[in-house]
């Protein structure tokens, strides 16, 4: 049945725009509902979820008593939960977003962060985590891997603000969280990628090139307690840090911002490149990760540490971190674009040829049998890093993202659910990633579920007179 839309105006909506808006924030509530009493085990959530509720998957791995916290995990799902609370001020809501954060408090880990995975029963094997807060295994390695401890602070600070009573459980979690993370960092303001103890205090210095035959030495095993930026770190934990200060105003994270942002200066490599890498070694200069991360200038990092200076920036109204900026993207844009706004993922040292591995893992200027686990191109994000670049060089605020929903779009969304609240998906090529769902099953998908929830909550927030 397709819905009667119309546009909504001023104070006095027409009468199809309040059967809308009466839509959207019944479906959702339907929907949450569903996912909270089905797909949920403990509070918190899988990736994918097949259709008739018999198997649940993460990254490469079927979960049992098990959830996510790397989005679109627990975290992530969350924060949908606490927008259409926010929207709608329906109770349910928030009490399902606090049965994720409680998942979130039984999965944090004595080292203060969170790794990709919480487990409620032993997995069998060794990664069942060291929890703070109940029994479990000697797994302690909190992580700032794609966006896994940031995801989960994040949304422990924003549900922590909006109670109404102070929850005391979740709001000792996220400060001890924020506390480890502190301690996380180094001397010089960058983070390691992943950390169980207080950071080492190492010399303050600034990038340069290696000084031996990277492609064959300099390999260090335990690469994760070095210097990273590797898969967006910089922007997600400056996202933290800022929302932490906006919420608690506590001078400590704003100082910890600024340390991170003078890591950031200092970690853009010389001319000719004046760019950034995934990692870099304890004498500041880059280094191998895995096997197909080798020492080199890195385009979706660089990207992300101007989008994150920008931020720093904007957090602290010092300009100073603005500066790298301009040489940075005009480095790009003149010397590393490969084709339609596109770039290598990675660019050889001093060289600068976009550089690739081969199925054997091994260093290519070839791109044509590149490993397919991994992204070796990138899309470019200059035009909106020089749009918030100038907004914040002229004091103006960073322009938000997405602010009204149409209701066109909203009527595709509540017309695609079915009559549980599912938005249910078809495996179409011969198996789904990282599952054993194969063509023609049916499944559901948090990020699915994460996306139409925001929109719809987005739409009935804008749709307020």
């Amino acid at each position: 049945m397709l819905f009667c839309i119309s546009a909504i105006y001023g104070d006095e909506p027409r009468k199809e725009g309040h059967v809308l808006v009466g839509q959207a924030t019944a479906a959702m509530k339907k929907a949450a509902a569903y996912f909270h009493d089905n797909v949920a085990v403990e509070g918190g959530y899988p990736y994918l979820c097949s259709a008739d509720l018999s198997s649940r998957w993460g990254e490469n791995m079927q979960l049992d008593q098990a959830v996510m916290v790397q989005p679109p995990g627990t975290p992530a799902v969350g924060i949908a939960l606490l927008d259409a609370y926010k929207a709608t001020n329906e109770k349910e809501f928030l009490e399902w977003a606090t049965d994720a954060a409680d998942a979130l408090v039984n999965g944090q880990l004595k080292s203060g962060g969170w790794d990709q995975v919480i487990y409620f029963t032993d997995p069998k094997s060794n990664r069942m985590g060291a929890y703070r807060n109940r029994k479990g295994g000697k797994w302690n390695n909190s992580s700032l891997d794609d966006n896994k401890s940031q995801s989960a602070l994040l949304f422990l600070i924003q549900i922590d603000e909006v109670l109404e009573q102070k929850n005391q459980t979740i709001h000792e979690a996220v400060s001890f969280g924020l506390e480890s993370l502190l301690a996380a960092q180094f001397p010089n303001g960058g983070f390691p990628q992943v950390w169980n103890q207080k950071a080492e205090n190492l010399p303050v210095l600034k990038a340069s090139y290696p000084d031996f035959d990277w492609k064959t030495e300099g390999r260090i095993k335990n690469y994760w307690d070095h210097y990273t930026l590797n898969d967006g770190l910089a922007g997600d934990v400056v996202a933290v840090l800022a929302e932490a200060y906006r919420v608690y105003r506590d001078e400590s994270f704003l100082n910890a911002m600024k340390k991170h942002g003078d890591f950031l200066l200092l970690a853009q490599m010389p001319t000719p490149q004046p760019a950034w890498c995934q990692q870099y070694n304890a004498q500041m200069q880059p280094m191998w990760a895995r096997k197909f991360e080798p020492p080199a200038i890195a385009s979706s990092e660089s990207q992300d540490v101007m989008e994150a200076l920008i931020q720093i920036a904007a957090s602290t109204k010092d300009q100073r971190y603005l500066t790298p900026i301009p040489q940075a993207m005009q480095f790009f844009r003149e010397k590393c674009l490969i084709g339609d706004e596109q770039f290598a993922r990675f660019y050889e040292l001093q060289s600068n040829k976009p550089l690739f591995m081969n199925r054997n893992y091994e260093l290519t200027y070839d791109d044509s049998d590149v490993p397919t686990h991994y992204g070796w191109k990138v899309k470019s994000k200059l035009d909106q890093i020089e749009k918030h670049y100038q907004q914040v060089r002229d004091g103006k605020s960073i322009a938000s993202g997405k602010s009204k929903v149409s209701e066109k779009e909203v009527a595709r969304i509540l017309e695609a659910m079915d009559s549980q609240g599912r938005w249910v998906k078809v495996v179409e090529t011969e198996k789904l990633s990282g599952t054993k769902l194969k063509r023609g099953e049916k499944y559901l998908s948090s990020q699915d579920f994460i996306n139409n929830t925001k929109k719809l909550a987005l739409f009935v927030k804008g749709a307020k007179p």
